[in-house]
């Protein structure tokens, strides 16, 4: 597996915003033809527009299986995947005693996540790399996202006993859980305006850089963990949250 990505395939889920388009532009930029799969075009529309001969959209949810089979038969007719991220994820604010946002959330989260790697595991290339994505929350808490933080602590989890079974068999599988970071997955709250403003200014605060992170910072994470660079890393959560869990 060559550092550059050139020459390469990978698959993207949640690529139509946020991380998962800034992680398919950092892949594109570097010669990477990249699959991209998400409910609806979004940012990737430019992408596609710019790259047409990298970039194959696919629409879909990783909640259901039939569009994950046509993920899997996109990806195939490419070729080998050299790289995955599972990065499709929502959040929502729900009392911690709520099991049912617990399920609405772990289905794309957790279950969608782990779901885009079972499907697409044959058309793996060997060696192949995985990067699931977590969050900074599983070190610390928030009221009203418990069900969000047991989602992707769960897939933790399950990814680091993945990282043991499928590494003999030439996948490397890690994560990286981003802090505070700039992505439209803080609009889908339900906070009202002055309150998401508020919570803004305090995790601001915290942060070490002083402002959230750019969607590009964690990509270049993502991009590492994927790398050659990172050969020997197995079953790792590589925290960036601009030193929030620290203070």
């Amino acid at each position: 597996m060559k550092d550059d990505f050139k020459d390469r395939i990978a698959v993207v889920t949640g690529a139509s915003s946020g991380i998962g388009l800034a992680v398919t532009d950092r892949l594109i930029a570097k010669g990477t033809t990249v699959i991209a799969m998400s409910r609806k075009p979004g940012g990737l529309e430019t992408l596609m527009q710019e790259h047409p001969d990298n970039l194959l959209w696919v629409p879909g949810d990783v909640t259901k299986p039939e569009d994950l089979s046509r993920l899997a038969e996109q990806a195939s007719s490419v070729g080998p995947i050299d790289y995955l991220v599972p990065n499709a994820g929502i959040a929502e604010l729900a009392d911690g005693l709520d099991i049912q946002a617990f399920d609405r959330q772990w289905a794309v989260n957790g279950a969608g996540a782990l779901n885009t790697l079972t499907h697409l595991y044959k058309h793996l290339a060997t060696p192949a790399s995985v990067v699931f994505i977590g969050t900074f929350l599983e070190n610390i808490t928030f009221a009203g996202l418990a069900a969000y933080i047991a989602s992707k602590a769960a897939l933790k989890a399950h990814a680091r006993t993945l990282a043991v079974e499928l590494a003999p068999k030439g996948v490397r599988i890690n994560m990286v859980s981003p802090g505070p970071t700039a992505t439209p997955i803080w609009s889908t709250l339900g906070l009202a305006e002055h309150d998401l403003t508020s919570v803004a200014n305090e995790v601001n605060k915290r942060l070490l850089g002083g402002a959230f992170l750019e969607p590009a910072a964690v990509a270049d994470v993502v991009l590492f963990q994927l790398s050659n660079g990172a050969k020997s890393v197995y079953g790792q959560d590589w925290v960036v949250d601009s030193g929030y869990s620290i203070r």
